[in-house]
């Protein structure tokens, strides 16, 4: 479907959430979501990419070991793909802006903003665990590394599928 169809009453779809809107107002919407969400994503991503890539120039990183060495350089990598993947989603609407495609789109960004949110999730979990790696000890390292990431897969991914879980089972019981 292109995005050259009017709003009418004869378009307009009633959703579940009681909204009355176009299949054309209903792909701005999402646009305008995923655009949000990039922008949460975008800004602390940058702002950790900046920190690691500072750290190489500090006194103290020649003492790094060689797994110290190798997990900062795979954090310097997942930095650059959780910036370069968060970004993708606007260069490829400035690359197709026009062509009717809004759809097409959209649906790539979503892709791209999950890969986006994995990507985001392993950095953090290795940052805690180089982190602690480097001032404590590698013990410490990955008991921090797993803490991180068991409070990430709880917020990010149970406790979401929670709720939705929940939502579904009242529109079985209000039905």
């Amino acid at each position: 479907m292109n995005d050259r169809s009017s709003p009418s009453d004869a378009d307009a779809d009633a959703q579940p959430d009681g909204r009355r809107e176009t299949h054309n107002e209903r792909l701005d919407r999402h646009w305008a979501d995923l655009l949000q969400e990039l922008r949460v994503t975008q800004t602390g991503t940058q702002i950790l990419t900046g920190f690691l890539l500072a750290l190489a120039f500090q006194p103290a990183f020649a003492d790094l070991d060689r797994v110290q060495t190798g997990v900062y350089l795979t954090l310097v990598c997942l930095a650059v793909l959780a910036t370069v993947t968060g970004l993708a989603p606007v260069s490829s609407h400035r690359v197709l802006y026009g062509r009717l495609v809004k759809e097409r789109v959209v649906a790539f960004g979503d892709v791209l903003l999950r890969i986006t949110l994995v990507t985001i999730s392993l950095l953090l979990v290795g940052v805690v665990f180089f982190l602690f790696d480097v001032v404590l000890d590698r013990t410490a390292g990955l008991v921090a590394g797993a803490l991180a990431f068991a409070v990430l897969v709880a917020l990010w991914l149970v406790a979401p599928l929670a709720v939705r879980r929940l939502d579904d089972s009242d529109d079985i019981t209000n039905a």
